[in-house]
């Protein structure tokens, strides 16, 4: 649905719900804006009592209350409720990626090769050990390659949900970011490479094959020079504003603009707002200021975007595919963690920072396929998946989104030591 036509949606008066509002099933049939901000409030709320009394991070109060209000729990909103909010919620989103292209420095990568090599090996290894896994568990092997590079990826929203709460400084925060950065890559390119595989498995391949392999290229590079002329655009623009005030307004400009040019082309937003916040970066230095969320808007963007990440929650036929999951799991922090270990002296940790950085990485994400898809419903996106893999890496991803921001805000505050605001806070 266009945004226009949701907004006219939102504001045309609601029809009178057939129970008493304040009854879960006056809750649902109540006019969708106001179910929305119900749940919004809650979530913060939730939240911050999760942060004081329990030290973990409010993103899991959110993603939680997103849980419980989703038909896993109380139904307070069905998961199509989402879907109008969908512009919105890939704002919030391309406001994150944006931002965390623009704190990575390409030439560190250029000067410690041993660390160029990490962030590649350890989502190549994550996604080869998932695949394999697996494909030997019984998966047919074109979904078993589609679990594969899904895993691969760190979640960018979950890594740097956590570094604006906890305002970590370090050695281990640097290469976080930047090794998110370079797997959500990767898993971009993997998807793209996985729907070659999928078109030479299909009848007419052909056709498909060259289709398909036509369609990544143009994708991948049509992504990069659209990134490339994002960055540029913002670098010119801020040349003639220098308001402060104005920053993130045209930051939030250029952002949306690129992903909405982005979708019209058929590109990858993901791909074009990481290049235009490196690009950005590069050509503006010091001047280029990125405020957390691009500013309090964005803040609000980011509460509702776990609160829909906590909907899309789903532990369905665990019952029965739990050993798949565990396989999941298993293998992906297998193949995360040789490649970090392996490398840590060479690249500049030690032994304690390398087990940090492993556990940073865990929470998993599905951004590249949830970009390109039209709805929040994104696995229809992806025809011809096996059912029950497909089911498997969804609630896996749904333990990781759980687990895996605890194990990060633990691996950044105790183990690598990087966090001393948040110590001094506590003392």
């Amino acid at each position: 649905m266009p945004l226009t036509a949701a907004i006219d949606t939102w504001l045309a008066p609601a029809s009178a719900p057939s129970s008493a509002l304040w009854t879960l099933d006056g809750l649902r049939g109540a006019d969708p804006v106001l179910g929305f901000a119900i749940v919004l409030l809650l979530a913060v709320v939730i939240g911050e009592a999760l942060h004081r009394r329990l030290h973990l991070p409010r993103m899991l109060g959110h993603m939680i209350t997103g849980a419980l209000a989703s038909p896993l729990a109380f139904r307070l909103l069905e998961r199509t409720d989402l879907d109008p909010w969908k512009p919105l919620i890939d704002l919030a989103i391309g406001v994150l990626v944006f931002e965390l292209g623009s704190r990575i420095r390409p030439r560190w990568l250029i000067d410690n090769p041993s660390l160029a090599l990490t962030c590649v090996l350890e989502g190549a290894f994550a996604g080869i050990a998932v695949t394999v896994v697996m494909h030997a568990m019984g998966v047919p092997l074109v979904s078993a390659v589609l679990a594969g590079a899904v895993a691969m990826s760190t979640s960018p929203v979950i890594t740097l949900g956590l570094v604006h709460e906890m305002r970590p400084r370090g050695q281990v925060t640097e290469r976080l970011l930047i090794t998110t950065a370079i797997n959500c890559v990767l898993t971009m390119v993997a998807i793209k490479a996985w729907r070659v595989l999928a078109a030479a498995d299909a009848p007419t391949w052909s056709d498909d094959l060259l289709n398909a392999a036509t369609s990544a290229v143009f994708v991948v590079s049509g992504s990069l020079l659209l990134g490339m002329a994002a960055g540029w655009l913002l670098a010119k623009l801020s040349e003639a504003i220098r308001g402060v005030a104005a920053a993130p307004v045209l930051q939030i400009a250029v952002v949306i603009l690129a992903a909405m040019l982005a979708a019209q082309w058929k590109l990858s937003p993901l791909l074009a707002l990481l290049v235009a916040g490196m690009a950005a970066r590069r050509k503006m230095g010091h001047m280029l200021t990125v405020e957390p969320h691009l500013g309090s808007a964005g803040a609000a963007l980011g509460v509702m975007l776990f609160i829909s990440l906590g909907m899309l929650f789903t532990l369905d036929g665990i019952a029965t595919l739990w050993p798949w999951v565990l396989a999941l799991v298993a293998a992906r922090l297998a193949g995360k963690a040789f490649a970090v270990a392996v490398l840590a002296r060479p690249s500049g940790l030690s032994g304690r920072q390398a087990f940090a950085l492993i556990l940073a990485l865990q929470p998993m994400s599905s951004l590249a396929v949830l970009l390109t898809a039209d709805t929040l419903g994104w696995t229809a996106e992806l025809p011809g998946v096996e059912g029950r893999m497909l089911q498997a890496l969804l609630i896996a991803t749904t333990l990781l989104h759980l687990v895996g921001p605890v194990l990060a805000q633990w691996a950044l505050k105790s183990l690598a030591d990087e966090c001393p605001h948040a110590n001094t806070k506590e003392h």
